[in-house]
């Protein structure tokens, strides 16, 4: 466990195993964490490399934040972290708002990036009813400022990841299981208080990110778009089908839902590996 100084940053990350670059960016929660399964599995072949995004857990930002180029940062971040390795481009995996970051960097670094597996990016822009899902967070997010996390987030998980009021959908448990016990408390501890940040800074604006198609369209072959075989009927698996139809590719199914890579790390990480060696 280190960290990287960054413009406006410090960055902590968690780097395991020898060969190529495999950079892990993570989703709303902000946290490593849930790679844990991950990079374990993938030591083996590759560097696997996870980190804290900025402004979360254990990442600290030096001053205000500045919601108009958060975006440009976040991708700069991950950037500066391949750069690090100094090994070349890098095999990137991003999931949810980590699949947006992902996608900016794609764009933005071209050069940086091999592979990148954009799974289950939440973008409501890209979809047909998509200002109805931004009317949605928005909603959510002025239920944050009334009556707390703890409120907006059931909401939020109960439409957005099809988590029943009680919590029978959500399989914890399972979610956590990639991730060692004595770790579990603390992890619960920091995603809490990553929240508030989540919500003030990334809940309304990354879902209204606008693709750069054009830009995306000349590095296509450079990209998988990814979701969970459990979450199609979902809103974050959406906006990859409607992508895929603008790029002509196709979504590969991964094991598990939205957070398939934590709950079902064994089985992912097969999937993921061989997708990978495909690729090189």
């Amino acid at each position: 466990m280190t960290t990287l100084a960054v413009p406006g940053a410090e960055l902590h990350y968690e780097t395991a195993g020898t060969g190529p670059v495999l950079l892990l960016i993570p989703g709303g929660n902000g946290d490593a964490t849930p790679y844990a399964g991950l990079t374990r599995l993938l030591s083996d072949a590759y560097t696997v490399v996870a980190y804290n995004r900025r402004g979360f857990s254990l990442s600290p930002v030096d001053g205000p934040v500045d919601a108009d180029t958060r975006l440009d940062a976040d991708a700069d971040d991950a950037a500066a972290l391949i750069d690090h390795f100094g090994s070349g481009p890098a095999q990137v995996f991003g999931s949810s708002s980590g699949a947006i970051v992902g996608l900016h960097l794609l764009t933005r670094s071209p050069e940086r990036v091999s592979n990148l597996i954009c799974h289950e990016p939440p973008l409501a822009n890209l979809l047909p009813d998509g200002a109805e899902w931004l009317a949605f967070l928005d909603g959510v997010y002025d239920v944050w400022r009334k009556q707390g996390a703890q409120e907006a987030m059931r909401r939020f998980a109960e439409r957005i990841l099809g988590v029943t009021a009680d919590g029978t959908a959500d399989h914890r448990s399972d979610r956590l299981a990639a991730v060692p016990e004595e770790q579990r408390a603390e992890l619960i501890r920091r995603i809490g208080a990553n929240l508030d940040f989540w919500f003030e800074y990334e809940l309304k604006t990354y879902p209204r990110y606008d693709v750069d198609l054009p830009a995306l369209t000349k590095v296509a072959d450079r990209l998988v778009l990814a979701g969970g075989a459990d979450s199609r009927e979902l809103f974050p698996y959406r906006p990859n089908v409607v992508l895929a139809e603008q790029l002509g590719l196709s979504v590969v199914d991964f094991p598990g839902d939205h957070i398939g890579y934590g709950a079902r790390a064994p089985e992912f990480a097969v999937q993921l590996r061989e997708l990978l060696a495909n690729r090189s």
